[in-house]
């Protein structure tokens, strides 16, 4: 979706035109031969505004209903979205963040301030164990953020030794002291975050250097294996995984790679529930624009790393809008509309097509911050559009993916199988037209097709604490099925996924 599909678009909704369009989908079962990891639905937790106290964790004596300091209404709705892993403690927050600050007896642990989001005074009473207990409740890989930026050596391969060690060591008998016998498995281990920013504001070939040191003292312990995930490129710094791959190589099991949905060019971000739809399609032009950003960073993997052993983890990425009115600015607190829907499920779409590559992704983050899949208001929750678009999207987890080809305009689709199931998600980015999709499926014996459908009467509806159902997913129905096609007819701003056995 470049500049010309900007201007038809906004052209068309200009002139009131909405007459259906016709979209032709070819799907190549035969030519299928890579894996959608689940991990590319994986979540981002920093310590940032009330994302962790309030959200996560309120303390085991509070008087919202909570499991072991776990709100109940949180933990129950990440459970149904069966996320895959989860990213802490940041983030900025992670190069700041000492974990032995984190440990032992909640009443006396030390407070800290955090600097980097609000200035405010945190107590420190969710730590290592409160994260990776709660990993263990939702049933997720824990994916840890190293410090880099402010830390040691020491102080990251002695949290390696605390969180991962079963032997008589110090660390692992500290564990044990503070209430954990075994050690927990941990195989995702970010080196740095940002480090060209926030974690240090390093120049890559310094990094590269301090990597190679700090990856050689973070072992691995009584049958865990770390997964080593260096601090990769923002957007289009292509120089930074240009020196990464030539001075690190095959000593990083995976780099990663931040990019926002943001809008930059006079200062402000823009309102999150309150545009035009001028706005909604330059937003989904910059959407789209990570793809030409990931073919960029993986021509350069390749030519270092043609066997593609080292992965690609997009562990930072979503729509950055202006917080909400009379919100702390530091605690980036943003509402979720269609608009951001269309965003996740268009992501999500790219990231499926290199999958040969993309291992992972996080988007942020999971409450309350950013382009969320929940929001808290004391004792009340809701969910998010983009919540939804990730529990519609499920059935892409670990499923094989599906090439296709497609001529039209204004749609986004994506197919895989799994158990004897293909899934479709489609997208209809027109706010105007809808769209009629014929889809073939050639070769194959299709029985019958169902689906799941999440739109609304305007792209800037979104579910308030007052109305918390005003944007949630229907079954869909308008498909007809014929053999071995499908047609389909597509509202505008609309995502649906169909499941054909």
């Amino acid at each position: 979706m470049k500049l010309l599909f900007l201007l038809l678009a906004v052209l068309s909704v200009a002139n009131g035109f909405a007459q259906s369009k016709e979209t032709i989908i070819t799907i190549h079962p035969e030519q299928a031969k890579d894996t959608i990891s689940k991990h590319l639905y994986g979540q981002f937790a920093e310590h940032l505004g009330a994302c962790i106290y309030g959200g996560l964790w309120v303390g085991e004596d509070a008087a919202k209903p909570n499991t072991n300091g776990y709100r109940n209404d949180v933990l129950k709705a990440l459970k149904e979205l069966q996320i895959p892993n989860l990213r802490w403690p940041g983030g900025c927050f992670a190069d700041e963040y000492h974990w032995m600050d984190g440990i032992g007896a909640r009443s006396q642990r030390p407070k800290m301030v955090n600097n980097n989001w609000g200035g405010v005074v945190e107590n420190n009473s969710f730590g290592t164990h409160e994260f990776l207990n709660l990993c263990e409740i939702l049933g997720c890989e824990p994916y840890i953020s190293g410090n880099v930026g402010s830390g040691t050596v020491e102080e990251l391969a002695k949290w390696v030794e605390y969180m991962t060690s079963d032997g008589d060591s110090p660390m692992a008998n500290l564990r044990r002291q503070n209430g954990r016998e075994k050690p927990w498995k941990v195989k995702y281990l970010g080196v740095g975050n940002e480090s060209w920013g926030c974690g240090g504001d390093m120049l890559p070939e310094y990094y590269a250097d301090l990597y190679r040191r700090y990856a050689v003292y973070c072992r691995n312990f009584d049958g865990n294996r770390l997964f080593k995930i260096a601090s990769g490129a923002s957007d289009y710094d292509y120089n930074w995984t240009e020196i990464l791959m030539k001075k690190i190589g095959n000593k990083m099991n995976a780099l990663s790679l931040h990019y926002y949905t943001v809008k930059t060019w006079d200062g402000s971000k823009g309102s999150a529930t309150d545009f035009s739809a001028e706005d909604y399609y330059w937003t989904l032009d910059k959407c789209l624009e990570i793809e030409e950003v990931i073919q960029k960073h993986i021509a350069i993997m390749d030519k270092y790393d043609p066997d593609k052993r080292i992965g690609l983890m997009v562990d930072e990425w979503g729509t950055w809008w202006d917080v909400e009115p009379g919100t702390n600015p530091g605690f980036l607190f943003q509402q979720n509309t269609m608009r951001d829907a269309m965003v996740a499920g268009l992501t999500l779409n790219v990231f499926h097509k290199y999958a040969d590559r993309i291992q992972m992704s996080n988007i942020a983050q999971i409450v309350n911050v950013l382009q969320s899949m929940i929001l808290t208001k004391e004792d009340k929750m809701i969910l998010t559009p983009t919540y939804f678009v990730f529990k519609m999207y499920q059935v892409h987890q670990d499923a094989l993916y599906l090439p296709l080809e497609m001529t039209g305009e204004n749609v986004s689709a994506s197919a895989s199988q799994k158990e004897g199931k293909i899934h479709i998600s489609l997208i209809n980015t027109d706010l105007e037209s809808e769209q009629r999709i014929k889809i073939f499926l050639p070769g194959l014996k299709v029985n019958q097709v169902s689906g799941q459908m999440l739109t609304s009467k305007a792209i800037s509806d979104h579910n308030t604490f007052e109305n918390p159902d005003r944007v949630k997913t229907v079954d869909f129905k308008d498909v007809k099925l014929n053999k071995a096609q499908l047609t389909v007819h597509l509202p505008a701003k609309s995502i649906v996924v169909l499941e054909i056995e």
